[in-house]
């Protein structure tokens, strides 16, 4: 058998096959069955089986998600076998391939544990908050069901939510938990609490229906209708019961009010007919009244008026919106009647009418004394007497014609 030799191996005589490496020459294997240069060709295919494996790992490691330590396992495993590798070729070369996708790995390992380490903070600042808004809801809700519904959409949040570090993601679970009891445990109070009120409710407003029905038949219209005013005040400030018993209880208030507002209005339509009637007589006797004026004899005038006055008595009241114009026209009539009967009477009375002639005599006198004194003050040429005498002479013209109507009056 002839040497053969190659840049990475050669063929000894003896048919021993050797691979050149930095560390020198090693054994891979012997050949005895063909020539040399078959030898070399056999050891090299099995180095391009190595070769081909290492870079196919290169290709996942750079262009798929192959974990690091699938990775790390496989390039130690490709380690060993290069190592003992019965191959002719760059072993040497394929060990620093690997040694540069172990550095590799081993940069992906650190990033991916950065990755980890950045998720589980974000899980935690997100499990943070929602625990935090769950406990502010399980303090401060008071809108139950719009509360309720938040809380079941946090815990959906939580399970959705990337998981963080176990120990701190247990302690916000048990914060969370607690929150979710609270808010439950307060929400329960608070409706229990509600209960106990309605219950106290409905049987202040069952009172109050049960005083309303015993209404229901008074005929004292003004106070009932006082009292139903009352009962609503009271309806209204009472609060609300559950909504079956509110409801019951309201139709059986109403049912009540309404009945006695039905009877009152009944009654008052009824005696307001009746006052209609008394208005149509009285306006019949106003009519009559009315044709005394203008008064020609006080004394037939007067009686005729106390025979229309005891009818009107006898009519009976009216209606609020006719009562002020009825009785308004009546007075005057009245009010006409005996001012006739009062000059009359003036004109009849003889010590009346004796005092009116003294006083028509006593002005005239007056009044001629002050004519004298006025036409010696202008003879003068005294004008502040003049002035005094004239004014004066004036003031009694004046009472004079007053003085001298009322005579003419009394003496008819």
């Amino acid at each position: 058998m002839s040497t053969a030799s190659d840049p990475w191996g050669r063929v000894a005589d003896d048919g021993t096959v050797y691979v050149r490496t930095a560390e020198g020459e090693r054994v891979v294997g012997s050949w005895q069955a063909g020539s040399p240069e078959e030898a070399l060709a056999f050891f090299k295919r099995k180095f391009d089986a190595l070769e081909t494996e290492v870079s196919l790992l290169e290709q996942r490691i750079a262009a798929t998600d192959l974990s690091p330590s699938q990775a790390r396992s496989t390039i130690s495993r490709l380690q060993a076998a290069v190592t003992d590798a019965h191959a002719v070729g760059d072993l040497d070369g394929l060990r620093a391939r690997l040694e540069t996708l172990t550095g590799l790995v081993d940069q992906r390992r650190e990033e991916h544990k950065a990755a980890r380490e950045h998720a589980r903070s974000e899980a935690v600042e997100i499990k943070e908050r929602i625990v935090a808004e769950a406990e502010r809801i399980a303090a401060e809700a008071t809108h139950w069901k719009a509360s309720g519904e938040r809380m079941r959409q946090l815990l959906e949040e939580w399970k959705a939510a990337p998981r963080g570090d176990r120990a701190v993601e247990t302690a916000l679970w048990k914060r969370l938990s607690a929150a979710r009891n609270a808010f439950t445990k307060r929400r329960k109070a608070y409706f229990a609490h509600l209960e106990d009120e309605r219950e106290i409710v409905r049987a202040r407003k069952e009172k109050l229906v049960s005083e309303a029905e015993a209404l229901v038949s008074a005929s004292d219209w003004g106070p009932t209708a006082s009292a139903y005013r009352e009962l609503m005040r009271s309806w209204k400030e009472a609060g609300r019961a559950d909504r079956a018993s509110e409801d019951a209880l309201w139709d059986r208030f109403k049912a009540a009010q309404d009945s006695f507002f039905q009877a009152r209005a009944a009654a008052m339509s009824a005696k307001d007919a009746h006052l209609r009637e008394h208005a149509e007589a009285k306006e019949q006797l106003l009519a009559e009244a009315q044709k005394l004026l203008p008064v020609a004899d006080s004394r037939s005038a007067r009686s005729a008026l106390r025979g229309i006055q005891q009818r009107w008595e006898q009519a009976g009241p009216v209606p609020r919106d006719t009562q002020e114009r009825l009785e308004a026209g009546l007075r005057r009539v009245e009010d006409a009647v005996r001012q006739a009967d009062d000059s009359r009477w003036r004109r009849s009375n003889p010590e009346a009418l004796s005092r009116a002639r003294d006083t028509v005599d006593q002005l005239r006198s007056a009044i001629s004394q002050l004519e004298g004194q006025l036409a010696k003050a202008q003879q003068r040429g005294d004008e502040k007497a003049r002035t005094q005498a004239a004014e004066a002479l004036d003031a009694r013209r004046s009472w004079l014609a007053e003085a001298e109507r009322t005579l003419a009056e009394l003496s008819g």
